[in-house]
């Protein structure tokens, strides 16, 4: 076996830039990682994706990150599902899949997400509330284990390994390749139902009377609305554009693979240029120029899914110091913490022109899986250190109300929150102890969860 590959000391950051940290990187090969592991030293090994997480679970100071392995998609099969390497991001895997009809059954809100992040995220999207999320439709995985063995695990074969890994944060262990589901498209479009919505309390009832009737689902929220416009919304639904519903152009080509980014933020400015009275601009504009109600629109799969990949390193234009996203899921019937939460949000004049809304339908046997049925809001702001106390107190309303936060999103979550927030942590713990009981894989963030 050859020796793993290139290797040097990095500076990393998740998508928010707001925790660095110092690792030792590493690139390799499937074959080369089961030696990479053994060899990991005092600090552990953790893999890393595309860095799309905000906070710092794909970080480990001091120690080894293994960076994305590389791309292979094998051919879709007769039953509709593909073999890829746990390297491959989502985008690759639609520009493969698409002309061939083909699509995943989950996406989250960027497609520059590896397979193996989607796997160890447990990532969601649109579709939750009748799709469940990425882990959901995994058929099978193969999986390093921390005394170099590959394991091949599934629902149906080792579940407990198999559902502690999804969602478990890559501390079970290095996923090299996975078998996934892919859903049938007739079109590289989405035919699109847009409503402009007047307060958080018609967003709700449209979203819930709609479940049924939306594969997907996704509310934009003005933070900013304070009083009886709070939670105003601008609310976006849609399905798989089908051929017939397809004119002109779209109709003589209706597979397109996706593009790449259009424009870019070829660096970080010295300042925020996300500031509150061009926010308030934004988002007034925003809410002004959505349709009443609007059905029928097509828009390109891009389009609708993934509308911030046009724009490259978008995350530079909150400036030095960085963007914090939180994001919560509180169940259904204490839509009241929402209310709290939007209501504190709106009342510190926080500049955000990205917060969303989604619905989740039940969620899956991972035990650390962030979704669950209920509402999710995601919510972006610049960095500063004001932020604290208010994450703080929107914490402790979500755990009143049964809820968690999302730990691919956190860089600042307090340990003591974390067996509240996941109660299934003890399971995970013991399935971490079998497999890995002298913590070979490790990251910032489990270090300071105390996972």
């Amino acid at each position: 076996m050859s020796e793993p590959g290139s290797e040097q000391v990095a500076e990393l950051r998740g998508w928010g830039r707001t925790a660095p940290s110092s690792g030792r990187t590493v690139t390799a090969t499937a074959a080369e990682v089961p030696a990479l592991v053994r060899s990991a030293g005092p600090r552990g090994i953790v893999a890393r994706g595309l860095g799309r997480s905000y906070g710092d679970v794909a970080q480990n100071a001091g120690g080894v990150v293994l960076l994305p392995l590389p791309t292979d998609i094998g051919e879709v099969g007769a039953d509709g599902t593909v073999r890829v390497s746990a390297g491959t991001s989502l985008h690759d895997l639609m520009v493969a899949l698409v002309p061939r009809g083909r699509f995943v059954p989950v996406t989250p809100g960027t497609r520059y997400v590896t397979v193996g992040g989607a796997i160890a995220c447990d990532v969601h999207g649109k579709s939750h509330h009748v799709a469940g999320s990425f882990g959901d439709h995994v058929v099978d995985l193969d999986l390093v284990l921390a005394g170099g063995e590959t394991r091949t695990v599934g629902p149906d074969r080792d579940p407990d390994l198999f559902w502690a890994t999804v969602g478990g944060l890559g501390l079970t262990g290095v996923v090299t390749a996975a078998t996934l589901r892919t859903i049938p498209v007739e079109t590289s479009y989405a035919t699109v139902t847009t409503q402009r919505l007047a307060d958080l309390d018609a967003v709700m009832t449209e979203m819930r009377e709609g479940d049924q009737r939306f594969t997907y689902s996704v509310a934009w929220i003005d933070t900013l609305a304070r009083g009886a416009a709070l939670g105003r919304s601008v609310l976006s639904r849609g399905e798989h554009a089908t051929r017939d519903q397809l004119t002109g152009r779209a109709a003589a080509h209706p597979l397109v693979a996706p593009a790449g980014p259009r424009v870019a933020v070829p660096f970080t400015p010295p300042a925020n240029l996300v500031v509150p009275l061009g926010v308030r601009a934004f988002n007034e504009a925003w809410f002004r120029r959505a349709p009443r109600h609007r059905t029928g629109e097509i828009q390109s799969l891009g389009a609708f899914f993934h509308p911030l990949d046009g724009i490259a390193g978008w995350n530079r234009a909150y400036g030095p110091h960085g963007v914090v996203q939180y994001q919560l899921v509180v169940p259904d019937g204490e839509e009241a913490a929402l209310v709290r939460v939007l209501e504190r949000i709106a009342g510190e004049r926080l500049s955000s022109f990205l917060a969303v809304l989604k619905r989740f339908g039940p969620g899956n046997a991972g035990l650390l899986s962030f979704p669950t049925a209920g509402w999710t809001l995601a919510y972006d702001v610049p960095a500063t250190p004001a932020l604290a106390p208010l994450f703080q107190e929107l914490d402790e309303t979500v755990v009143a109300a049964g809820g968690r936060v999302y730990l691919a999103k956190d860089s600042r979550l307090h340990p003591r929150l974390l067996p509240q927030m996941y109660p299934r942590l003890p399971e995970f713990r013991a399935v971490r102890e079998r497999v890995d009981p002298d913590r070979v894989f490790r990251s910032d963030l489990a270090r300071r969860l105390e996972i």
